[in-house]
């Protein structure tokens, strides 16, 4: 359940998956309704009771399945919910609107009763109320809001990480938080280095754009035309769009498969190898369905065009001209200097997590970086130095309303992003770029997910959205 309300509410989903619908006109409240509302009374007080007893209760009362240590460890993350609105109920399901008391992202819980059934709840993320939009400071106030918040969450040993806001060539705020190493006592510093998760994507993109431009790929070649030799017919018809897009159909590469072998998938190739003669999950553009398997391939494509290695080609080709000289993928097996210790959340503490990373970052994520260097990265490519800007604008283009390639993109209030999240056990990363603003929001953390998502989203909510004077800056 944890991991599924993440996904809901990462930056790569469109806001339109998400959206309020019209509500139902009220009906009369029948028994079966009654009987859900109180089934959704009922979760709500169990989840938040964060009590194993509480939760086997509910399960066992309304003949729920359910995975108590999820829904502990999800209630951990989020504190609990708290009850916004009730909504209309029909005759046999009650919803109501949720906020997470740990931060302001917004949720919305479904129960449904039906005869011979088990009871059904489905929590999803939902998108803020107009109405309950917080209000617009200036520069200076949302500044002071968002470190004094991002205090208490580290004082409260809820946050660990960096956060840095800049707007054209002036820092606004940056500062760190928390530890890189609980163990030795070792705090986080600006120049700590963190794990990005997915947001090594838009490298992998913008790694792909660079050889669109170059003529040594088509964003409609196929995977067929780069990946002669790729086991499945239907895979190899996928063109790089697609793959840049999610719209492939290529599925991901977690799964059983994945725990089964995880620790000799050390290469692009592996995972092929792997996950080579398996199908599409949908036709392709049929959907929107995110794909690491599909930036798996990406990297390989990048291989193959380049004669390069991935990693050598994204550290000359991106790295080099944007002055990243902090970030990289090397193993974990590696000593890397200043790369934080990953901790993620179980049973109310955080535990090192280092065990469940992968042998390295590779072009579907894991990487590592600096704000700094993101901050870098952001000034490259608004300045043309990376991709072409015409280019850069299409791949920033939310044609779906979300995602453009290998970019999360959308609006704030009207006002255009682009970006990329990033989240596993013990990593969480977001970035955005506000090009009408010529501002960039980065937070880092070595916590689970939403640490940094949540500290970066509670400045976005109160920032002004119009270019403030840069004297207005909080270091």
């Amino acid at each position: 359940m944890r991991r599924l309300f993440a996904l809901l509410l990462c930056l790569c989903l469109c806001p339109t998956l998400l959206a309020q619908s019209t509500p139902a006109a009220p009906v009369a409240q029948t028994a079966a309704a009654v009987n859900a509302q109180q089934a959704l009374d009922d979760w709500l007080a169990a989840f938040n009771s964060q009590d194993r007893a509480q939760l086997q209760a509910f399960s066992q009362r309304y003949q729920h399945p359910m995975d108590i240590d999820d829904q502990l460890s999800f209630a951990d993350s989020v504190g609990g919910f708290e009850l916004i609105r009730r909504e209309p109920a029909t005759a046999d399901s009650a919803s109501a609107l949720l906020r997470e008391k740990d931060s302001e992202q917004y949720a919305r819980v479904q129960v449904t009763l039906a005869a011979g059934k088990p009871l059904a709840v489905d929590l999803r993320g939902a998108p803020t109320p107009k109405e309950l939009w917080a209000k617009r400071m200036d520069q200076a106030g949302a500044l002071a809001a968002v470190a004094a918040r991002t205090d208490a969450a580290a004082q409260q040993d809820k946050f660990s990480g960096v956060l840095l806001i800049a707007q054209g060539d002036e820092v606004l705020l940056q500062r760190a938080w928390g530890q890189a190493d609980r163990a030795h006592k070792i705090p986080n510093t600006l120049d700590s280095r963190f794990r990005l998760g997915s947001m090594n994507k838009m490298i992998t993109s913008v790694a792909t754009l660079q050889l669109v431009q170059a003529g040594k790929l088509s964003l409609d070649g196929t995977i067929g035309d780069y990946l002669k030799d790729y086991p499945n017919a239907d895979v190899r018809k996928v063109t790089v769009r697609q793959l840049l897009s999610h719209r492939g159909g290529t599925g991901d590469i977690f799964g059983p498969e994945f725990e089964r072998e995880h620790e000799r998938l050390r290469t692009h190739a592996d995972y092929i190898t792997l996950y080579g003669t398996r199908g599409l999950t949908h036709a392709p553009d049929a959907e929107r369905r995110y794909s690491n398997y599909g930036f798996v391939l990406l990297g390989a494509i990048i291989e193959a065009v380049s004669g390069q290695s991935y990693y050598d080609y994204v550290d000359a080709h991106v790295y080099a001209p944007a002055g990243m000289r902090d970030s990289g993928s090397l193993p974990e097996s590696q000593e890397v200097a200043r790369r934080v210790r990953p901790y993620q959340r179980e049973r109310g503490h955080w535990v090192d997590a280092a065990a469940t990373l992968p042998w390295r970052g590779m072009a579907a994520g894991g990487g590592y970086s600096t704000a700094g260097d993101l901050l870098r990265f952001a000034r490259a490519l608004q300045a043309g130095t990376l991709v072409d800007p015409k280019l850069l604008a299409e791949a920033t283009q939310p044609a779906d309303g979300c995602y453009g390639y290998g970019f999360a993109a959308g609006e704030v209030d009207g006002v255009a992003w682009y970006g990329h999240g990033g989240g596993a056990p013990g990593m969480n990363a977001d970035f955005r770029v506000f090009p009408g603003l010529n501002r960039v929001v980065i937070a880092l953390s070595n916590f689970d997910p939403e640490a940094a998502e949540r500290v970066a989203a509670y400045y976005r909510a109160r920032m002004p959205l119009t270019n403030a004077a840069p004297s207005d800056r909080a270091q």
